[in-house]
């Protein structure tokens, strides 16, 4: 629920910064100040700072986010299911804008020319510590997981990299989600010597029951004592390989968050903190059923919404993904009961902002033995490649189109990932951008044989994951991506009844049920998948090409969403 003020908070705190239209990189640079982004009327004895989902992104960066974002049930129309012009009136914020732009699709190329990139870690470190040394006794950092994955540097150095970078940010807890794809020998490694709480309370042992993570951590700030609940990505084994961590069980584990909750407030907590990775849609329907908790800092979904969203008395945050934003909830707490309180999403507007020294020269220490590989130019782009939104991304239909051609493939499947960095008309295609595109830890290339009856059920299984009316079993994804296939899918049906008209592009035929089609696919959550690793196969067919315009992609048809969810 969003009320009155929570709509003039977000207004007021866009209007700090330029409100008039874009003038150009270095005007728009030089209005936006450093101070106007950290400008914050402090309020309470509490100040929760929180990001996630950064995967691996430490330098600066362009995002572009949804232009298709549906929402369902009771999420229908409801934030962050808003895109475009839709969102941005909802929250009082002016088109053209810089928040604007951190936030919306709308005329993305043009606006990342005006305002530049976002986020960056020694940017971030820049504003963490400049509220902390504002609010010393008071402020809290919380990373809400997929952090250590989604970079070339992250993948040759297992997430050790990104380890490093918060140690120096100075994170106080921490969950997880992608973390696991490196492994529970990896995991374990690192969690018992980084000295930051990995709070993932609903992970335990399929053998005995055990908790394999810490799951609560106490932490006093302005008198106020406050306890971090941590939950991890509830179905990373249905959605991520589970022979990776084949003694692990994961879940939602709501009454486990109940029992956990009434603990903490038994045990003297003025202030619950549920620290998620669930997905935003799963965090709301959590917060109307688990009762007590003050504030959910959610992630996994990466949703950014400029204003704390309330259900019942429960909190929900929202700071988008890739380092974008950075969220501040200042908290008044009087008698174990939130009194009042403040936010702003940060947008970490990179040119606006000093680099933190100390952070920049660990970055660049980071990525100098990798410049190589980071700095390798394998072609252009001659129109805007971005991955995000419920149904295509152009950086997905690239990696569609260079599977079909590369593993000479009737069809491709791409995962419905929503990580990657987008790149603007005329800028290089680096190894940097395309690992942002693909660095997993499984990304072999397959080639099979599937029936057409087999790929509806593949595409019916995931709208099923995106747009099944209850959130628990929802595991907050995109849809698919394909290649060498049209499709239509009406997101109001059950499963089952939601995918029809499938049509191999090739032929402009119907696909058969009993007919086999030769399929190319990555991220198979199946051990010994064999097959190039998709960096290798997608660089390759990139130099061949050299020049890259992915045109829109109409061949997924939509019926039966909320137009508020849709592009405008």
């Amino acid at each position: 629920m969003l009320s009155r003020r929570d709509i003039l908070q977000a207004g007021a705190a866009a209007a700090v910064l330029m409100g008039g239209a874009p003038v150009g990189a270095l005007a728009a640079a030089q209005k936006i100040s450093q101070a106007d982004l950290l400008r914050f009327q402090p309020l309470g004895q509490v100040t929760l700072l929180h990001f996630t989902d950064i995967h691996a992104q430490i330098v600066p960066l362009h995002f572009r986010e949804p232009s298709v974002n549906i929402g369902v049930g009771a999420a229908l129309g409801l934030p962050p299911h808003l895109v475009g012009s839709h969102l941005l009136k909802q929250f009082g914020i002016k088109t053209g804008s810089p928040e604007a732009h951190a936030l919306a699709y709308n005329d993305f190329a043009q606006l990342a020319k005006d305002y530049g990139r976002l986020g960056g870690a020694a940017q971030l470190a820049t504003l963490v510590k400049a509220i902390r040394a504002e609010r010393p006794n008071n402020t809290l950092l919380l990373d809400g997981g997929d952090t250590w994955q989604g970079s070339y540097t992250s993948l040759a150095e297992k997430g050790g990299d990104m380890v490093k970078v918060m140690q120096a940010l100075g994170v106080d807890a921490m969950t997880a989600h992608w973390e696991f794809t490196y492994g529970a020998e990896r995991v374990k490694q690192i969690t018992e010597s980084m000295g930051i709480p990995f709070l993932c309370g609903n992970v335990k042992d399929t053998s005995f029951g055990d908790e394999v993570f810490e799951a609560v951590k106490v932490f006093e700030r302005g008198g106020v004592k406050i306890a971090v609940i941590g939950q991890a990505f509830p179905y990373t084994p249905i959605a991520n390989p589970r022979y990776l961590i084949p003694d692990w069980s994961f879940g939602i584990e709501e009454e486990k968050v109940q029992q956990r909750v009434d603990a903490a407030r038994a045990g003297g907590a003025d202030l619950i903190v549920l620290l998620s990775h669930n997905g935003f849609d799963v965090d709301r329907k959590l917060a109307g059923r688990v009762k007590g908790i003050d504030v959910i800092l959610t992630g996994h979904t990466h949703d950014a919404i400029p204003a704390a969203i309330k259900v019942g008395n429960t909190l929900l945050v929202a700071p988008g993904s890739h380092g974008k934003f950075l969220a501040r909830l200042d908290l008044d707490v009087k008698n174990k009961k939130v009194a009042d309180y403040r936010f702003r999403l940060i947008p970490v507007f990179s040119d606006a902002i000093t680099p933190d020294p100390a952070m920049q020269k660990l970055v660049d220490d980071i990525r100098a033995p990798h410049k190589a590989v980071l700095d390798k130019v394998y072609g252009r782009a001659d129109s805007l490649l971005y991955r995000r939104g419920n149904f295509n991304g152009t950086f997905d239909d690239l990696i569609c189109q260079a599977m079909l051609a590369e593993r000479e493939a009737e069809i491709a499947l791409s995962p419905g990932f929503r990580w990657g960095a987008s790149l603007l008309p005329g800028q290089a295609i680096t190894g940097d951008i395309l690992y942002s595109q693909t660095a997993i830890t499984y990304p072999n290339v397959y080639r099979n044989q599937m029936t057409g009856e087999f790929l509806k059920t593949v595409l019916e299984d995931v709208a099923d994951n995106l747009f099944n009316p209850d959130p628990y079993y929802q595991q907050g994804g995109d849809m698919v991506r394909v290649g060498g296939l049209a499709y239509s899918i009406d997101v109001s049906k059950p499963i089952g009844q939601r995918i029809s008209n499938m049509t191999l592009l090739r032929t402009n035929q119907p696909v058969e049920a009993g007919k086999s089609y030769t399929v190319a696919g990555w991220a198979s959550i199946n051990e010994g998948t064999e097959g190039p690793p998709i960096y290798d196969l997608v660089g390759k067919y990139i130099a061949a090409k050299k020049n890259i315009a992915i045109p829109e992609n109409r061949s997924v048809k939509v019926t039966g969403a909320d137009p508020r969810g849709m592009a405008s």
